[in-house]
């Protein structure tokens, strides 16, 4: 894929680049948008010290948000929910692997 599929959003004070389709860009910087403002909701709290475990909480919220939201639905066979709840917490956490990795230098 080329940068022009390149996305920058930023969390925490953090610019991540991700790259999407074309057609995703605007749901990427919704969930990016979404996502930090969570993410400061929880830092501001000051019970979570620390970016990692500030965005598994994040993801935690979300996700159980998302999972009580709706009843029935989010267990119908096809899985779809559970399937992009998984497809959204494995995109954090590559957002963050980069993260991580600059801070060990």
């Amino acid at each position: 894929m080329s940068s022009s599929n390149s996305v920058t959003v930023q969390i925490l004070d953090k610019e991540y680049s991700i790259i999407c389709p074309p057609g995703e860009r605007g749901n990427l910087i919704s969930a990016a948008r979404y996502l930090d403002s969570k993410m400061r909701e929880i830092r501001s709290s000051g019970k979570v010290i620390g970016a990692d475990r500030i965005a598994v909480m994040a993801a935690l919220n979300i996700t159980h948000d998302l999972l009580h939201k709706q009843d029935a639905p989010v267990l119908s066979s096809d899985g779809t929910t559970r399937e992009q709840v998984r497809d959204l917490l494995e995109r954090v956490d590559q957002a963050l692997l980069p993260d991580t990795d600059s801070n060990k230098r």
